[in-house]
């Protein structure tokens, strides 16, 4: 069992963690807990309490017209709050104190939602005002540690009158229900009796403006009628007679109903009329009502208010899970990164086998790169007659990067109209927090902009860009770090190739070999669409590194073409990200803006750490 100290400390963690969490909640769209029953007890009676003195607020509570007030200085002993038999109405609630609880502090923190002022007059709180003006004043004839409260009418129909007298409802540990032969069945009266109850506030019960012989056989009946309805099991019953001189004499008898041997429950049952009424103290019973007891009990009936799966914080809870939850399919719906998982065209062979052999060649040394390069100008100048009488019999070829650029602007508009198709439907079938967003869109002509926008940037976006090429020259170092002994045959042929390239290109050219090494080299060039097992072969036909006509062997082992597929498909697939990345962050900064940030901070909401702390803090809040 906690401490009381623990206790408060948790209330008080609570209370700002809820503060935490409350503009989170407002985000997704769901409403402040500001003004809901399980809140304001917390506030206006648990922390407003739990640190004060042992203290008992009882609060006159009751409907319009029905002598409130009448009752309210007959216990006070003195004429606080304005009477009279044209129902005056209280607008604002007076408070008596003890003079040992006379502290304007004290009085502040117990009654939060109120403006304190000074009371001057049994007429201040009849006067009209937007404010909550709480009259309090020292009393020598109220007992110690009670402080004793006249609320306004709680069936009023002025909005701010039932209000105010809900918020005295929330303070106080004890309610005196002032019925009558009108009121006690009154729905607003049940109502407000009912959520007391519910509080396990205790309640005591005085039927005023009695008539005692005529109406002995009918107030167990109200009684009863009143306890069915609300829940209600008053500590104390009371009638008062109809008397207004006695009243305004504050001579009016109260007589207690119920005996000291007997459960105030079977005061509910029709009395006996030939049973003697007992006048009795309200003031002095009041008074000797078990304090502690009755404050435990108060706070254990809030707490379970607080708590209530219901009405309480964890409705409160789930329906911020709910939304969060509203959130997170809308972010997986609208992912740019999932609208971009397109069928992805492959980088033509070429532009790898071009990146691939500008690598190799800065790792020759300067005299092998100089006769490269010089005899791979004067191969291509020598097979030039070759290659246009092919040309001429098989037609041009197609370049193949303008042929890949073509099937990946299909692919880009394809991942983009798929992007507005699903906003399209998200913006007709449901979420109220992301309709208006995608409306606004989606608006005239959103659509035909937006794919204009989409090709123009994808003209400008190069074939491969410093960030591919930084990745690529990566992944070829760690290739022959991997691969040392297939990299050091490379390099041998390279030198003797270079040493011997004048006799092995006169030779190429004579025998036709050269200008078969060059159709082999053109046609994996040309395989834009190559899968991984062809860029292999042609990996495995240039020895794992280089292509073209530059040096034409058989694979030099198993090992090395098998190396040279998986790099060739990690060079593809990384590309194929790459360009799908820009894709998505296109969309996200032209299209969906902030959205999809918003969203994603929504749907985190529940595993973020005001609500982890909000949801701990409730699991583990017990009353001492």
């Amino acid at each position: 069992m906690p401490s009381y100290q623990s206790f408060a400390t948790q209330l008080r963690q609570l209370d700002q963690a809820i503060r935490t969490l409350t503009p989170q909640s407002i985000a997704l769209g769901v409403p402040a807990p500001e003004g809901q029953e399980w809140l304001e007890l917390l506030r206006n009676k648990l922390l407003t309490q739990v640190d004060l003195p042992p203290l008992l607020v009882v609060a006159v509570v009751g409907g319009t017209n029905i002598g409130k007030s009448v009752v309210f200085n007959l216990v006070a002993g003195e004429v606080a709050s304005a009477s009279s038999p044209l129902a005056a109405g209280t607008k604002h609630p007076v408070c008596l104190v003890p003079p040992d609880l006379a502290d304007p502090r004290l009085l502040g923190r117990l009654f939060e939602p109120f403006d304190l002022h000074a009371w001057r007059s049994a007429d201040d709180p009849l006067g009209e005002s937007p404010e909550n003006r709480l009259f309090w004043r020292s009393s020598r004839t109220i007992p110690p540690r009670l402080l004793l409260l006249d609320a306004p009418d709680v069936d009023s129909d002025v909005a701010v009158n039932w209000q105010r007298a809900t918020a005295l409802r929330q303070a106080a540990d004890v309610l005196v229900a002032v019925l009558t032969q009108q009121k006690y069945n009154d729905a607003a009266i049940k109502q407000f009796f009912r959520a007391a109850v519910e509080s396990e506030k205790p309640i005591v019960v005085v039927f005023n403006q009695c008539e005692l012989q005529a109406d002995a056989e009918y107030w167990p009946r109200w009684l009863a009628t009143f306890c069915e309805h609300t829940g209600a099991r008053p500590e104390l019953v009371y009638v008062i007679p109809y008397d207004r001189k006695a009243a305004d004499a504050l001579t009016l008898p109260f007589y207690r109903i119920s005996d000291d041997h007997e459960p105030v429950a079977e005061a509910a049952s029709p009395r006996r009329n030939d049973a003697p009424l007992r006048q009795a103290s309200l003031r002095d019973d009041l008074a000797a009502l078990h304090f502690d007891a009755i404050k435990i009990r108060t706070f254990r009936g809030a707490i379970r208010r607080v708590l209530d799966p219901a009405r309480g914080l964890p409705a409160h809870l789930d329906s911020i899970r709910k939304a969060a939850a509203e959130y997170s399919a809308a972010a997986v719906a609208l992912s740019a990164a999932d609208m971009a998982r397109v069928g992805w065209p492959s980088l033509p062979a070429s532009v790898l086998v071009d990146e691939i052999r500008l690598w190799w060649d800065s790792s020759r040394q300067a005299w092998s790169r100089q006769v490269h390069g010089f005899y791979r100008t004067l191969g291509r100048g020598v097979t030039w007659p070759i290659r246009s009488a092919w040309h001429s019999m098989t037609g041009p070829p197609m370049d193949p990067l303008i042929a890949f650029q073509a099937q990946e602007r299909t692919a880009v508009v394809s991942a983009v109209e798929k992007l507005l198709d699903e906003l399209d439907r998200l913006a007709k079938v449901g979420n109220a927090v992301l309709q208006p967003r995608l409306l606004r869109l989606l608006g005239g002509q959103a659509r035909a902009t937006l794919l204009d926008r989409i090709q123009s940037a994808h003209e400008g976006l190069p074939a491969v860009d410093e960030h591919y090429r930084d990745f690529l020259r990566k992944e070829l170092d760690a290739w022959r770090s991997s691969n040392p002994r297939a990299v050091r045959f490379l390099q041998s042929l390279d030198h003797a190739a270079a040493l011997a390239r004048p006799a092995i290109t006169v030779a190429l050219f004579f025998t036709g070999l050269h200008f078969a090494g060059d159709l082999v080299g053109q046609a994996a060039a040309q395989a834009a669409s190559a899968t991984a097992s062809h860029l292999a072969a042609e990996a495995a036909i240039a020895g794992g590194i280089t292509g073209g006509g530059e040096v034409l062997m058989s694979t030099t082992s198993e090992g090395v073409g098998q190396a040279a597929g998986r790099l060739f498909t990690r060079l593809q697939s990384r590309y194929a990200q790459q360009r799908a990345g820009w894709l998505a962050n296109w969309l996200e900064r032209e299209l969906l803006g902030d959205l999809l940030t918003d969203l994603r901070q929504g749907a985190g909401v529940p595993q973020g750490p005001a609500f982890r702390e909000v949801e701990t803090l409730a699991a583990s809040l017990v009353v001492p």
